[in-house]
C-alpha cells in the first residue's frame, strides 16, 4: 500500500475504533472549529499539555465532563454558547385610536406581535428559545374583496350582490371603523373547449333569447374603496356571462387578485378575499386541453384590470396558491352552493386561514356568511414561518386561552381568541452543523393572515474564540511547519503529524518503525496504535471513558484488577494497568477498605471486642462468635440464662448459687425495684436486655442487663415476683356434670328425632300401600241363591214363580 494513503487514513481517523463512542469522539475532529459544530455537548481542551504520548489530536474533542476527568482544566476548555438578543421590542397596541391626540393609528403604527427583531447566536446542536407574545388589537382595517362567478348559472346570484355594498358596510361598521370593499369577477379561459370561440358566441355566449357579456378569464371591476354606493352601482352594471364545462377559471383570478397588490389596492391591514361560485374549479394540468403548457408564473398580468394572459399560461397549482395567499396575507372565504362544499372544503384543508360557507341558491345569506367565516378566521392564530436555512429546524409550543398548552404541528396555533386576548408561543431554533457559507441567514415569522412578522437573524457559531488568536508558523508545530491553534497545530501543507513533525514526501515507513517497536519487538505500537511519523498514535476504545496510552501503547486505563466486577473495585483510577488506590483503600484491586466504621458494634468496640477489623470486615479470634462484628454466639447462653443464677441469688437470697453468691456473682451492680413496671425501657439505656426467668417454685422473675459505656454492668431486678395459682376445684366440677347432663339431653334429643322421622316413614309407606290396593268384585262359588223358578207347561207359556 502506498506509504502516503496510509498515513493520511491514519491522520483522518479512519481507524475502526474510533467508529464508536459518543458523537463528539466519534467526530475525530481536528480542529476546535470542527469539534464544536458535532453537538453543544463538545468541548475542545485547548492546554497544549494535555495530550499524553500516543494520543492522538483528536482526542482534546470530547464531552466536557469526560475531558475534566482525562485532565483538562476547566478554564482551558473553548465551549462557545449560544445567545438570543432583542433588537426591537416595541409594545403591544391595545386599541388602535391609541395616539395621544385619539388619532386613530395607521395600519403600519399597530403592533400585535412582539418583540419584532430578534438576533440568534446559533452553536451547533444547542436551541435559542424565545418567547412571542400576540394580541389582537380593537377596530383593526379590514380590506375586503368579492370575487364572484358570472358564468349563466350566477343570475339570480346576481341581483342580490348588487346591493351588497351598502349593507355590508353597515354590518362591517360594528367590527371596524376602517372598512374598505372591492369587486371582481371571472368566467373561464377564452380558448376552446372551455368557451365557444364562434364569432356569435363571442359577442353572445348565452341563448338569442338572453343578453350576456363576451366571456373574459378575470376583470377587475372595483378596487378597494371605502365607498359602499359606488360598488353597488358599478356592480349594478354588470352582467352574466357564459362557458361550456361546468368548471370555472376561478384560480386564475384568485391568483392576479393575490399577485396584483397596487391594482387590487391592498394595503397592510387585514385582507379578506370572498370566492363566491356555483361550481367547481379548473386547476394546473387542465390547460393542456385548450393547448396551453406554460405553467402559471404567479405574476400580476393586469391591462385595464382584465387578466391578459389567460391563453398564455396554465392554471395555478394548489401549492402555487397557498404560497401567494400567503407571501400577501390574504384570507380566503369560500361562498360556494351546498353541492359543491364538500369539494371546497377539501380545498380549505390545503389552504391555511381560509373558511367554506354555504351560499344559498341565490346569494341571500352572503353577508351573515362572510361576517361569520371573518369571525372563524379572525379568533384563530397560526404561526408560520419562511423558509428555514439548511440544517436550521424549528419548533412551538404555544399557551392558549384558559391555560392550554399545544406542541408540534398543534404548537403553532391558538384557537377561539377573542378581540384584547393574549396568547404566548415559546420558539426554538436549532442549528445543525454550519452552513457551507458560513454566513448569515435571516428568518421570518409571522401569524398568518396579518402583515405583521418578526425578523431573526441567525448568526452561525463555527469556530471558537481561541482561532482568532491563533499563532502562524509557530515554533511550536515543528519549528514553523504548523499553526498554533487552540492548543494545537494545524500543519501547513504537506506537513504531518501531531506537531507536524514529517513531510509526505521524505517519510519511509521502514526507517520510521523502528521507533514503534518496544525492547526491539515485533509488535508496532503494542498493537494498540499506529505509527506515524516514528510516533505511537494509540487507537481509540469503544467506550470513550478506555484509553490506551504510553510511548509505545503499552498502557492502557482498563486492564487493572477488578472486585465486584468493578475496575479496582470502584475505589481507584487504573494508570498502565495498575491501580492507585483512593484514600482509606488498599489492596492489587482497591478492594481492601482501612475504614473501621462498618466493624464498630453497638457498644462502640471494633468487633465486639471479640476480633480484628481487616478490609472493613471484622475477622472473629474466637471461631464460636459469628456475625458482621462478631455479635452471634449460636452455642452460647443467652445474657438472661447467663446471669440467672447470679440475679436470683443476689436479688432473692435462692436458686443454685446461694452458697456461693458472694463469690461468683460480684460482676455487677444490683439494683432493685417494686414492680416490673419500673424496670428501665430500651429508651432509658441504649444497651439493654430484658429477661424472664422462672425459679424453683414455678414463679416468674423479671430483671435486666445493661452494659454502660465504661464497661460496667448493671442489673434492675423487680422485687414483686408473678406466681402461678393453684386450681379451682368447683367450676371444674361443676363443668364436668354440666357437660355429662347436657350430652345426655342432647343424646335423648337425637334418639327422640330419629323414632320419629321412622314412624312417619312407616306411617306414609302403610297410606300408599293402601291406596294402592285392588279388591275382587266376583261372587262367592259356595253361595246358592234362595230363590227358584218354575214353568206352567200349560199356562200360556209363562212361567210361574214360588
Amino acid at each position: 500500500m502506498d506509504v502516503r494513503l496510509l498515513l493520511i487514513s491514519v491522520l483522518l481517523g479512519l481507524s475502526r475504533a474510533q467508529l464508536d463512542g459518543n458523537e463528539c469522539t466519534k467526530a475525530s475532529a481536528q480542529s476546535c472549529g470542527e469539534c464544536i459544530q458535532v453537538g453543544e455537548k463538545c468541548g475542545w481542551c485547548t492546554d497544549e499539555n494535555f495530550l499524553k504520548q500516543g494520543e492522538q489530536k483528536s482526542t482534546r474533542c470530547d464531552e466536557i465532563e469526560a475531558l475534566i476527568k482525562k485532565g483538562c482544566n476547566k478554564s482551558s476548555i473553548e465551549n462557545p454558547r449560544g445567545n438570543v438578543t432583542v433588537s426591537k421590542n416595541q409594545s403591544l397596541t391595545e386599541h388602535t385610536n391609541s395616539t395621544k391626540d385619539g388619532a386613530k393609528l395607521k395600519p403600519d403604527q399597530i403592533t400585535q406581535i412582539q418583540p419584532q427583531k430578534l438576533t440568534l447566536d446559533l452553536r451547533s446542536g444547542e436551541a435559542q428559545k424565545f418567547v412571542l407574545t400576540f394580541r389582537r388589537a380593537e377596530d383593526y382595517p379590514i380590506d375586503l374583496y368579492y370575487l364572484m362567478d358570472l358564468s349563466y348559472s350566477m343570475k339570480d346570484d346576481l341581483e342580490n350582490v348588487k346591493n351588497l355594498g351598502t349593507k355590508l358596510m353597515t354590518e362591517m361598521q360594528k367590527i371596524t371603523s376602517d372598512f374598505r370593499i372591492g369587486f371582481g369577477s371571472f368566467v373561464e379561459k377564452t380558448v376552446m373547449p372551455y368557451i365557444s370561440t364562434t364569432p356569435a358566441k363571442l359577442l353572445n355566449p348565452c341563448t338569442s333569447d338572453q343578453n350576456c357579456t363576451s366571456p373574459f378569464s378575470y376583470k377587475n371591476v372595483l378596487s378597494l374603496t371605502s365607498d359602499g354606493s359606488q360598488f353597488n352601482t358599478l356592480v349594478s352594471k354588470q352582467q352574466i356571462s357564459g362557458n361550456l364545462d361546468s368548471p370555472e377559471g376561478g384560480f386564475d383570478a384568485i391568483m392576479q387578485v393575490a399577485v396584483c397588490a397596487n391594482q387590487i389596492g391592498w394595503r397592510n391591514v387585514t385582507r379578506l378575499l370572498v370566492f363566491s361560485t356555483d361550481a367547481g374549479f379548473h386547476f394546473a394540468g387542465d390547460g393542456k386541453l385548450g393547448g396551453i403548457v406554460l405553467p402559471n408564473d404567479g405574476k400580476c398580468h393586469l391591462q385595464d384590470n382584465m387578466y391578459t394572459m389567460s391563453h398564455y399560461y396554465d392554471y395555478p397549482s394548489i401549492a402555487h396558491l397557498v404560497q401567494k395567499l400567503s407571501e400577501n396575507n390574504i384570507q380566503t372565504i369560500f361562498a360556494v352552493t351546498k353541492e359543491f362544499q364538500p369539494v371546497y372544503q377539501e380545498l380549505k384543508n390545503l389552504i391555511p386561514k381560509s373558511a367554506v360557507g354555504t351560499l344559498s341558491s341565490d346569494s341571500g345569506n352572503v353577508i351573515n356568511l362572510i361576517i361569520d367565516a371573518y369571525n372563524s378566521l379572525s379568533s384563530e392564530i397560526i404561526l408560520e414561518n419562511s423558509r428555514l436555512p439548511e440544517g436550521v429546524s424549528i419548533s412551538y409550543i404555544s399557551h392558549c386561552k384558559n391555560g392550554v398548552s399545544q406542541e408540534g404541528e398543534n404548537g403553532r396555533k391558538c384557537s377561539n381568541i377573542a378581540i384584547g386576548d393574549q396568547v404566548t408561543f415559546e420558539v426554538a431554533v436549532t442549528a445543525k452543523g454550519c452552513p457551507s457559507n458560513g454566513k448569515s441567514e435571516t428568518l421570518k415569522i409571522k401569524p398568518l393572515g396579518f402583515t405583521e412578522e418578526v425578523e431573526i437573524v441567525l448568526n452561525f457559531i463555527c469556530e471558537c474564540e481561541c482561532h482568532k488568536e491563533g499563532i502562524p508558523n509557530s515554533p511550536n508545530c515543528s519549528d514553523g511547519n504548523g499553526t498554533l491553534e487552540c492548543g494545537a497545530c494545524r500543519c501547513n501543507e504537506g506537513r504531518i503529524g501531531r506537531v507536524c513533525e514529517c513531510s509526505k514526501d521524505e517519510v519511509r515507513t521502514e526507517d520510521l518503525d523502528a521507533n514503534c517497536r518496544m525492547d526491539n519487538g515485533t509488535d508496532i505500537c503494542s498493537n494498540n496504535g499506529d505509527c506515524v511519523c516514528g510516533t505511537c498514535e494509540c487507537k481509540k476504545r469503544d467506550n470513550p471513558e478506555e484509553r490506551y496510552s504510553g510511548k509505545f501503547c503499552e498502557c492502557d486505563n482498563f486492564n487493572c484488577d477488578r472486585s465486584n466486577n468493578k475496575l479496582c473495585g470502584g475505589h481507584g483510577r487504573c494508570e498502565c494497568r495498575k491501580c492507585i488506590c483512593d484514600a482509606n483503600y488498599t489492596g492489587s484491586a482497591c478492594d481492601c477498605s482501612l475504614d473501621t466504621s462498618t466493624c464498630m458494634a453497638s457498644n462502640k468496640q471494633i468487633c465486639n471486642g471479640r476480633g480484628t477489623c481487616e478490609c472493613g470486615t471484622c475477622k472473629c479470634i474466637d471461631t464460636k462468635f459469628q456475625g458482621q462484628t462478631c455479635e452471634i454466639c449460636p452455642t452460647c447462653p443467652g445474657v438472661c440464662t447467663e446471669h440467672k443464677d447470679c440475679v436470683q441469688c443476689r436479688a432473692f437470697g435462692s436458686g443454685d448459687k446461694k452458697d456461693t453468691c458472694e463469690k461468683e456473682c460480684t460482676n455487677f451492680d444490683l439494683k432493685m425495684v417494686k414492680k416490673k413496671e419500673e424496670l428501665p425501657q430500651p429508651n432509658d439505656q441504649p444497651y439493654i436486655n430484658h429477661c424472664k426467668e422462672r425459679d424453683a417454685n414455678d414463679c416468674w422473675f423479671f430483671f435486666t442487663y445493661a452494659t454502660r459505656n465504661d464497661s460496667t454492668v448493671v442489673v434492675h431486678v423487680a422485687e414483686e415476683l408473678e406466681c402461678p395459682s393453684g386450681p379451682d376445684i368447683i367450676p371444674i366440677v361443676a363443668g364436668v356434670v354440666a357437660g355429662i347432663v347436657l350430652i345426655g339431653l342432647a343424646l335423648l334429643l337425637i334418639w327422640k328425632l330419629l323414632m320419629i322421622i321412622h314412624d312417619r316413614r312407616e306411617f306414609a309407606k302403610f297410606e300408599k300401600e293402601k291406596m294402592n290396593a285392588k279388591w275382587d268384585a266376583q261372587e262367592n262359588p259356595i253361595y246358592k241363591s234362595p230363590i227358584n223358578k218354575f214353568q206352567n207347561p200349560s199356562y200360556g207359556n209363562k212361567g210361574v214363580t214360588l
